[in-house]
């Protein structure tokens, strides 16, 4: 794709600059694609974040701002490659590349398929620029492709979540493609298909209209939910399902809890009839997959309540999925004698678990603002008392 030495140099040099103020100043550099230039520096401050390893190659090129923002970060490509490898990889949903180009890495030879033509051209150009030569970008529709395609390793699809009108879908039928619809024709033409789905989607929702499915994995960065990825085998898989609640955070490793619904179902989980000196906060990962009792079994807690979701011990358990807390007292929910308690606050962070107030109607109560050292979690105990707890962060 060949850029004029002008613009080239103009978005070099200005890769940093705020791009509104850039779009003003257009009539000074007639000689620069000036759509093309901002459309590039939008995408590589975007990418900095987003995709660091893409950031630190100068070739590569940015499509408009909604591909961008709509593709997979790198950490969570990263992953996705982590779960998948072989000869032959078909991604039929191609978009910006960004899973394709990291998916590929663990397959000998790949295929890119997108129907957009100008991410096509991104994709190809994009893919020689990170040495990905084994990448084929073809120009079409996914599922004509899936038809005619020969049997692959895996198939990755990433089916869109918007409708006609622009907006945001979550159930599986109303995506496009319907995967439960294309369900026979994945399962025969790949040996196993990772689809990726919307993280508001229920998981026996997945499991109901997707089976055969032996892993369900529920992405989270940085305590957001992102992403649900479902692992579908072709008829006649038996093995029970496992549910993967994994957390990414900064630069470790991914903390990732695995379960069955079985496991979670068996659980034995105590409840407390006190809180005790450290409680722990699930993360989003673990919430959204609904290890709620097994959870505790594993790291010898007790549960606050059944709906609280919040979990407390005598002994700091750092290696917890979540965060984890000092419990400094225990506050009943009354007007005067909640204030009294927390006079020398102005600020703390606030939470709740399982309470009929929430967070905006709790700082309207207390007059309390964001911030500080103070974690105050807002929920209900085993005997139904309503309170808040007063904790700090363990170390």
């Amino acid at each position: 794709m060949h850029i004029p030495p002008e613009t080239q140099r103009f978005i070099r040099e200005h890769q940093q600059d705020n791009v509104l103020q850039l779009a003003l100043q257009a009539g000074k550099h007639p000689g620069v694609d000036m759509p093309f230039a901002l459309q590039q520096i939008a995408g590589r401050q975007l990418a900095a974040a987003k995709i660091p390893s893409w950031h630190a190659c100068e070739d590569i090129l940015y499509p408009p701002h909604l591909s961008l923002e709509q593709c997979s970060s790198e950490a969570t490509a990263r992953y996705k490659a982590s779960l998948v490898q072989g000869d032959t990889l078909a991604d039929l949903t191609g978009g910006f590349g960004v899973d394709c180009a990291f998916m590929a890495q663990r397959f000998t030879q790949a295929t890119y398929i997108e129907e957009q033509t100008h991410l096509c051209g991104l994709a190809h150009h994009n893919f020689h620029a990170l040495g990905l030569r084994h990448i084929t970008v073809v120009n079409g529709n996914g599922i004509d492709y899936l038809k005619q395609m020969p049997h692959a390793d895996c198939i990755f699809i990433d089916p869109s979540r918007r409708d006609t009108h622009g907006r945001k879908t979550v159930a599986i039928s109303d995506c496009r493609p319907d995967l439960e619809a294309i369900l026979p024709l994945l399962h025969g033409k790949a040996s196993v298909t990772l689809a990726k789905l919307s993280p508001m989607l229920d998981v026996s929702q997945v499991l109901s209209r997707l089976s055969p499915v032996s892993d369900i994995h529920i992405l989270a960065v940085n305590n957001e939910c992102k992403e649900l990825l479902a692992l579908l085998r072709p008829p006649g898989w038996q093995a029970a399902t496992r549910i993967h609640a994994v957390h990414i955070e900064k630069e470790e490793p991914p903390g990732i809890f695995s379960f069955t619904r079985e496991e979670e179902q068996d659980a034995d989980c105590p409840y407390a009839e006190e809180v005790r000196r450290f409680v722990y906060e699930p993360n989003a990962a673990l919430l959204k997959a609904g290890a709620y009792k097994c959870v505790a079994q594993r790291y010898g807690l007790e549960k606050l309540h059944p709906n609280s979701h919040l979990y407390t011990g005598n002994n700091l358990r750092k290696d917890f999925p979540g965060r984890a807390f000092i419990c400094m007292a225990q506050l009943p929910f009354k007007g005067k004698e909640l204030k009294a308690q927390l006079r020398d606050l102005s600020q703390a962070n606030i939470s709740v678990r399982n309470f009929p107030l929430s967070v905006d109607e709790i700082r309207k109560k207390t007059r309390l603002k964001e911030g500080g050292a103070t974690y105050l979690l807002a929920t209900t105990l085993r005997d139904g008392r309503k309170v808040l707890l007063r904790c700090e962060k363990a170390q």
